[in-house]
Formats: structure tokens, sequence, C-alpha cells
């Protein structure tokens, strides 16, 4: 039964009892006065009186009803600051808005506490990256300045010490102000057409030297003739490729291997695999590793350097492309970052 028809209810049953009281007392009042038919008149008396307050309790609660449903839905649209919207004094259609307004509350809610998480983790994990170079730094030049500076044989090797650590955090700074030109649009692409497999051989011959303190190979799949010609940023893409092979030789295992892969997705566009056989990322972390600073090991420290920022400039370059990233893991087997690229016309 509706919330209206329950109120109808209680006036019809409200009316009767208040008429019924009416109707008794009148008789009372009047049986000393010789009436004709008072049993008529006591009737007539009790329906009329029973009318007349029925018509104006529902009156009166109607009006009540629709002033605070107006009063509800008035303060519903002053916080939607809706121009559009109408104000209704319907119950049902009230109820379907005010239901509508409560599952959109919900859903932001939602995603302020998300935000706010992300904001904490953020702080947090920037926090982390600048304190160990920051501490390193400081503990060095305070080592030199207490005494450790006249003595030659620790003095350069201390201040080397320091020195990288101040190169790491200044790397960490240069990439945050990257991927911020990157997120506001200031840093705009500069596209044009260039030959991929170039940009990927290149990208490998920079990276050997590393690679090769862990006995990693770093090769393409295949030689690629003619040349595959795609349009993008050429210095933005050379990034991204140099990213991800970077981060295969970072958790790549001891004499492994990581390989590229160029594959026609669509008429005009490939898509790029860098493909390793390392340690692999479990699957609830594969949803987080595009965020800034994220660990996948979120008790240990960056021992292998870097900013915290690689995957992160990935994702925006690839995004500001308007292209796709994807990533694959086998936990224990290894791992697959892709993206695509469109082909030159």
């Amino acid at each position: 039964m509706s919330r209206k028809n329950r109120i109808r209810i209680e006036i019809f049953i409200f009316s009767i009892f208040i008429s019924s009281i009416l109707s008794i007392t009148a008789s009372l009042f009047l049986k000393d006065y010789d009436l004709p038919k008072p049993v008529i008149f006591s009737l007539v008396f009790s329906l009329l009186s029973f009318l007349i307050i029925y018509l104006f309790l529902s009156l009166f609660v109607k009006y009540f009803y629709n002033m605070r449903i107006k009063e509800i839905s008035d303060q519903l649209f002053s916080q939607e600051n809706s121009t559009n919207s109408t104000v209704t004094t319907n119950m049902d259609d009230l109820i379907d808005q005010i239901k509508k307004f409560d599952d959109k509350r919900k859903i932001e809610l939602i995603e302020m506490r998300e935000q706010e998480t992300f904001r904490r983790e953020f702080i947090g994990n920037l926090a982390h990256e600048l304190k160990t170079p920051l501490f390193t730094s400081q503990s060095y030049i305070l080592t030199l300045l207490n005494g450790a500076l006249d003595d030659k044989s620790i003095n350069k090797k201390y201040l080397k010490i320091a020195e990288k650590s101040i190169e790491r955090l200044n790397l960490i700074v240069k990439d945050l102000d990257f991927i911020t030109k990157l997120e506001t649009g200031d840093n705009n692409l500069k596209k044009s057409n260039f030959d991929i497999v170039d940009l990927i051989n290149n990208s490998i011959e920079m990276l050997e030297i590393s690679a090769n303190k862990k006995n990693i190979k770093l090769i393409i799949d295949h030689e690629y003739n003619p040349p595959i010609n795609v349009y993008a940023d050429k210095e933005k893409i050379e990034q991204v490729i140099i990213n991800l092979i970077e981060n295969s030789i970072k958790y790549g295992k001891e004499n492994g291997t990581t390989e590229i892969v160029l594959q026609d997705l669509v008429e005009n566009k490939i898509i790029v695999r860098v493909t390793d056989n390392g340690i692999g990322v479990k699957e609830n972390h594969l949803d987080r590793l595009f965020e800034r600073f994220y660990r996948v090991d979120q008790s240990g420290s960056r021992s292998s350097g870097g900013s915290g920022l690689g995957l992160a400039i990935v994702k925006h370059i690839v995004d500001a492309h308007d292209e796709k990233i994807y990533v694959e893991s086998d936990f224990g087997i290894g791992s697959e970052f892709s993206f695509t690229i469109d082909k030159s016309n």
C-alpha cells in the first residue's frame, strides 16, 4: 500500500472518530429538546460532521504535504544547482528524484574516498622517494663538514655519493615536471613521420651497457624490410620505448631476454610489444602499475634507482597520442607491455 493511501485511510478513520464524538455530544446536549425524528437527525448530523471534518483534514494534510515536498525538492535542486530541473510536488516523482540524488551522492562519495586514498598514497610515496636521496646526501655532507673533508682517502668518494643522490632528486623533479606538462597540455606534441624500427634499434644500443650488467639480451624479433614508418612525436615515443626497456631490465632476471615485436593491428595502426621473462607482476597490482611512484613491493626500497615515474610517463605520453597501452603479466614468468601507434599515411 502506498503512503498516500495509508494517509487517506488514517484521515477517514480519524474523521469517523471525531464525527462520532460530536454526534454523541450533540445527542446528549439536545436530548432535553423535543426534536422530531431524533435518530434521523443524529445520523444526518454525523454524516455532515464527518464530511466536513474529512474534507478539512484532507485539504490541510494535502497542503502541508505539498509544502513539505516542495521544501525538500527545493533543497535538492538548490544543492544540485540545476537550472533546467523543475520543482515537483508529486510524491512518487520526488521519491524517484531522491533515489537518483542519493545514488549520485554515493558515487561521488566513493570517488572522493578513492581520490583521498590516492592523494595520501601519492604524498606518502613522494615523501619516501625524496627522503632517501635527501637523507643520503645530507649524511655524507655532514660527515665531510665534521672533519672527513680533510681525509683525502674518502672525501671525493663521499662527494660523489652526495652528487648521485642530488642527481636522483633532480631526476624526480624533472620527471614530475614532465608529467605535469603532459597533463596540462603545456608540452605539445611535435608529430612527424619516422622509422620506428630504427628508433627501437637506437634505444637498444643506448641500453645495452645497462642490460649487460645482468647479462640480459635486448633483441628485436627480426629484421623489418621495408622500414615501418609511423606518425607521432618521435622524441616522446623514444622515451616510451626506453622506459619500457629500462623497466624490463630493472625487473628482469639474470641471463634473461627482452624482446621487442611490431605487429599490424588494423590498417592504419601497429602495436609495439616489449616482452621479458623477468619476475612478473601479481594480478592485483596490474591496474596500478602506471600510477606515480607505485611500488609492487611496498616494503622494499627503490634500490635499482630511477625516479619511480617511468611507467607513469609512458602512460601519459601514450594517452597524449590518443593511443592505448596494455600490460599482461604472469608472476614468476614475465611481463609484456604493448602500445598502439599510427602508421604514416
